[in-house]
């Protein structure tokens, strides 16, 4: 195998002494890991390192492969622009990875660069590792806007290409954990945050990459973390292979979670196929939640898959509660794969003849016509779990008081401009959140003049 190990690193440029002055000193058990996975780098002599970072540019639908032939950066964003680092890339192992992208149906390439500078994500991890061995070329890979499996099946690629080019290579997976950590932090404290940087250290000390899937999209974002999809790359490049894991620090003292760990890969082993055991995982929770649908979520399923599949409209089928036929309201139809959004599409008021009409509309929609999203294949299908909200008809309010966050949801208009926000929403806890969000989706800038509307919602999930 020419993937020789990997490791992760977290990026404070404080970390730097240049940088900190002397506030490195604050994190010393990190600063010993750091040179500790720099000296263990340099008796491993890699030819090609290979870095992810979450803080060079990112799209919702595309990882991006850093182009040329080298480039620079330095910490003057950090007052520190004395401090310069140079790489040469690797420019065989990116057309390499973006032939088998090509080949595997994986959005990546080196198309939209926006800054060729070296972020902080990797001028952190690089100055301490050319402190001890710099004899290396290098790639820069950004995270994207996809799913978390689409990270691990980019790490399976950049170890196939390692492998395909006879290459000793280094994967780096740029991340901090957690930046929500103290009271006192620059972030501030949320219960999630050592919630989630305590599960992230169990993985690293294990080498559990399974549970890595099964972390909740909504744990990470309160926790306010940004490298978990760069480990869900290094993960990948593991697929179906041994591998010996140690977690070498972690601390937090500033607000932000730091954990090094490194990963050595051992025999092949076809039982660690994480991405197999995780879909055998999502399809059993997604048929357990077919087998407890109601007449709303089921009617929602049947609609978005007869369109999939014959590409016609599914007529109403017999057997509908009288509820569903006889009234009209608004609808909002929101699909999840893996517990993760995989498409939202709702009415404020009704547009068709009942409910049931409403459902079959919005439920198509969410999967063919959520703009956010591509189009729900059929091999989705199987994995696709639905939640349908019946509204009430909007009532105007004379002002915030009159909402409560987990009872009603809002509509906020300005002029022509509307827009709408769900009540009891995960993440969503106050009332000015939730109309600074709906003033978001709208368009409506803070000074502009708003009026408010409240609804009810009756949720099937």
């Amino acid at each position: 195998m020419a993937l020789i190990g990997a490791y992760t690193l977290p990026h404070p440029p404080l970390a730097v002494p240049g940088v900190g002055r002397g506030q490195e000193k604050g994190i010393n058990s990190t600063m010993a890991a750091f040179d500790e996975v720099a000296l263990e780098i340099a008796g491993l002599a890699p030819e090609t390192i290979v870095y992810v970072t979450p803080h060079n540019v990112l799209y919702a639908d595309y990882f991006h492969i850093s182009p040329g032939n080298s480039a620079r950066g330095d910490f003057a964003r950090f007052s520190a622009p004395e401090i310069k680092l140079e790489t040469r890339y690797d420019t065989e192992f990116v057309d390499e990875i973006s032939r088998l992208a090509k080949q595997n149906g994986i959005s990546a390439g080196t198309l939209g660069e926006k800054d060729k500078g070296l972020d902080h994500g990797v001028t952190v991890p690089m100055w301490f590792i050319n402190n001890r061995y710099s004899d290396y070329k290098s790639l820069r890979i950004s995270q994207s806007g996809m799913d978390p499996s689409e990270h691990y099946s980019l790490g399976r690629l950049i170890a196939e290409a390692a492998n395909a080019l006879g290459r000793k290579t280094i994967l780096i997976a740029s991340s901090d954990l957690s930046h929500k950590l103290k009271s006192d932090g620059p972030y501030g404290l949320a219960p999630e945050g050592p919630q989630f940087d305590k599960t992230i250290a169990k993985v690293l000390a294990e080498g559990d990459f399974l549970s890595l899937f099964e972390i909740p999209d909504d744990l990470r974002e309160r926790a306010a973390e940004c490298g978990y999809n760069s480990l869900m790359v290094l993960a990948g490049c593991f697929d179906r292979r041994d591998v010996s894991a140690r977690l070498l620090s972690y601390e937090g003292p500033f607000g932000v979670g730091y954990a090094i760990a490194s990963f050595m890969p051992g025999e092949p082993n076809e039982r660690r196929d994480v991405m197999a055991q995780f879909k055998e995982l999502a399809l059993a929770e997604a048929r357990e939640r077919k087998e407890a649908e109601d007449d709303y979520r089921s009617l929602a399923r049947l609609s978005l898959e007869h369109k999939v599949r014959s590409g016609g409209d599914l007529p109403l089928p017999g057997g509908i509660p009288d509820e569903l036929l006889k009234k009209k309201a608004g609808v909002f139809v929101s699909l999840h794969k893996n517990g993760r959004l995989r498409g939202c599409v709702g009415t404020i008021a009704p547009t068709t003849a009942s409910i049931a009409n409403e459902i079959v509309q919005n439920a198509v929609s969410a999967g063919l016509n959520d703009n956010r999203f591509e189009r729900v294949s059929e091999a989705e299908l199987p994995f696709l779990t639905y939640k349908v909200d019946v509204l009430s008809a909007p009532e105007p309010i004379s002002g915030p008081e009159q909402l409560d966050v987990k009872r009603y949801g809002v509509i906020v208009s300005s002029g022509y401009k509307r827009g709408l926000l769900l009540p009891n929403l995960d993440g969503i806890d106050t009332v000015e959140e939730q109309i600074s969000i709906a003033r978001r989706k709208a368009g409506i800038s803070e000074r502009e003049k708003i009026t408010l509307e409240r609804f009810e919602v009756v949720r099937h999930e």
